[in-house]
């Protein structure tokens, strides 16, 4: 009888260890598998997240100033046409700032020139283009062949040379040292003239006031803008004496005929 209980107990110990077994097998393989599902379900995120770290948008602010650069419309001023020369030649340092300012390529400054033409010019200018046409010429394409044709038709002959006796003749009379460092400076540039700096500095000397040249002349100066930054401290010092003066002047009358009276 005992045996078979010891039996028994072998048994039922046996039953217990393989249940046990079967229970591990068990717990080992759902782990692995909510590991392997876990790994699959992270792996579309790190992808994103991969993706995210190398795209890099281009900011909003970059395609509004590469549009509105883009966008930049230069208005020349309008030209009619004139007898006036000086009116001419304003027109054509206007445009050649804005065209420089704007950076207008070659291809493009005769089209928007010729866009500015008002009046006569415009029918100067379509004229000229057909007769080009009709006479298979090629038509006028860089600005510098545009600016020749204008200057053919606006600027006369012998302005050139009464322009270099408008300078030869000029002097400061009742011009401010600014007027009349402006006025030469603008008649050597729409003369052509490249001088020497001490050729100028002599042309603006020897058209200033008497007054203002006594004192400047033995003064020692650099160049001639700091020649000019002179010139017109000596004017404003003379212009504040000379209230003074005229006062003192006035008075010196009176003043002796008190004496007298006394």
């Amino acid at each position: 009888m005992k045996i078979n209980t010891d039996v028994q107990f072998a048994i039922m110990a046996e039953e217990i260890k393989t249940l046990k077994k079967k229970d591990h097998k068990y717990k080992s393989k759902s782990s692995s598998s909510k590991k392997y599902s876990s790994s699959e379900d992270e792996k579309p995120e790190r992808d994103n997240l991969r993706a995210t770290e190398h795209y890099q948008p281009v900011p909003y602010h970059h395609h509004k100033r590469e549009r509105k650069s883009k966008e930049i419309r230069v208005d020349l001023p309008h030209f009619h046409g004139t007898n006036d020369i000086d009116t001419f030649l304003d027109w054509e340092m206007k445009v050649e700032q804005l065209f420089e300012c704007y950076e207008v390529s070659e291809e493009k400054k005769v089209p928007l020139a010729t866009l500015s033409f008002q009046g006569h010019t415009l029918h100067w200018w379509t004229a000229l283009v057909r007769d080009k046409r009709l006479h298979h010429e090629p038509t006028i394409v860089y600005w510098n062949d545009l600016k020749s044709a204008l200057r053919r038709r606006h600027i006369l002959s012998y302005y050139h040379g009464e322009l270099m006796d408008k300078l030869h003749r000029l002097n400061q009379k009742n011009m401010s040292i600014e007027e009349y460092r402006q006025k030469m400076e603008l008649y050597m540039m729409r003369a052509g003239i490249r001088e020497e700096e001490n050729v100028t500095v002599a042309r603006f000397l020897s058209g200033l006031s008497l007054e203002i040249r006594d004192r400047v002349e033995l003064l020692p100066y650099r160049d001639f803008h700091d020649l000019v930054q002179i010139c017109i401290k000596v004017e404003q010092q003379i212009l504040r004496k000379g209230p003074s003066r005229s006062s003192y002047s006035n008075s010196y009358p009176k003043q002796d005929s008190e004496r007298r009276e006394n």
